[in-house]
């Protein structure tokens, strides 16, 4: 049995439609995605503001409230807690140029009132944490504005956000490009210097994703153990990627499986979980994927992190340290690949 809690999101259930294609497969309703992710052993549910309420922008701050009140039911209804609130910023007009750092004002004061809307479902549906992933926060044209100001602004958001409610967590997830090709606070690194310089250090941090981490030529592991040894690995979005391409979100551990080995093993020796983080996914299903297999993908990279997991529990650091003292490392890796492969 998993030593861990885990999360996912409503969108790792889609229809299939990217940018080159049109959907391949039916919308499935909140309910019955809850559901199902119960079935498959999932204990949290990761929220957009408007996957938890939909037509938020067309309501008053008190229907918006109200709504979330309704979803939080749905969630006690299935055992499920809501793990955190993301302000989904990168869908709407006024985000073209950025939220946080649009070169616009009145966009920015958009971008707030959908953070500010967010802490409040959070609070409603029982988490204290918010997420931002930071889409469109950078430039297209490097000559449209600063990195200083942007980086300023970004710091001022934040402490906005901290202001307005004294127990919401801020969580930034960082990617290095895609949708935006020179991004703002695009590593784990950045996240931490960003924190570093907001009014509360201690409420923000990081949500390190295997796929964005990958993208920016690093590996995942030491992306999740860098942010551990601040202590400020707040939740992590598990997945994998082929190479520095476009953001794939493929299951976990599907191109590297040592990759995803370490993964594990730098959360189990690290603790993770004591503090009641959850080991969130966010993978997406092949557009091939038929509709009678719209969770296989959940259901596969959960199994392959409970099989890691185990691998990580029978791994014989006695013998490994030995290795290291003597500085044997092809030893070492050979052993670590005979694990991985069930040779011993």
């Amino acid at each position: 049995m998993s030593k861990f809690k885990f999360s996912v999101g409503p969108w790792n259930v889609h229809t299939g439609a990217d940018s080159y294609g049109p959907e391949t497969r039916r919308p499935i309703d909140l309910e019955t995605k809850f559901a199902k992710f119960k079935e498959l052993g999932f204990d949290a549910v990761q929220f957009h503001d408007d996957d938890a309420v939909p037509d938020m922008n067309n309501m008053t701050v008190e229907q918006i409230k109200e709504y979330a009140r309704g979803v939080r039911k749905l969630l006690d209804k299935y055992d499920l807690k809501a793990e955190f609130v993301a302000p989904r910023l990168w869908m709407d007009p006024h985000t073209k140029d950025g939220g946080f750092m649009s070169t616009r004002e009145e966009d920015r004061e958009y971008a707030m009132w959908r953070a500010y809307r967010s802490i409040d479902i959070a609070k409603e549906l029982g988490t204290d944490l918010l997420v931002l992933w930071l889409a469109r926060e950078g430039t297209l044209c490097a000559e449209s504005k600063s990195p200083v100001w942007a980086t300023k602004q970004l710091v001022e958001a934040i402490n906005k956000m901290l202001a307005y409610d004294e127990n919401i967590r801020v969580c930034i997830e960082p990617k290095p490009n895609e949708p935006i090709d020179r991004s703002i606070c695009g590593t784990m690194g950045h996240v931490l210097a960003i924190s570093a310089a907001t009014i509360d250090p201690k409420r923000v941090g990081g949500n390190l994703e295997s796929a964005h981490a990958i993208l920016a030529g690093l590996d995942p592991a030491h992306e999740i153990g860098f942010a551990l040894a601040f202590d400020k690995l707040f939740t992590v979005h598990l997945n994998d990627q082929n190479s520095i391409r476009y953001d794939q979100d493929k299951s976990f551990g599907v191109e590297n499986i040592r990759a995803a080995f370490n993964q594990v093993k730098v959360l189990v020796e690290n603790n993770y979980g004591s503090k009641g983080e959850y080991v969130g996914l966010d993978v997406k299903a092949m557009r091939t994927t038929s509709d009678e297999d719209s969770y296989e993908h959940l259901a596969n990279s959960l199994a392959v992190f409970k099989a890691l997991e185990d691998k990580v529990a029978r791994y014989d650091y006695e013998y490994a340290n030995r290795l290291i003292a003597e500085l044997k490392f092809e030893q070492l890796e050979m052993y670590t690949m005979n694990l991985i492969m069930g040779l011993v």
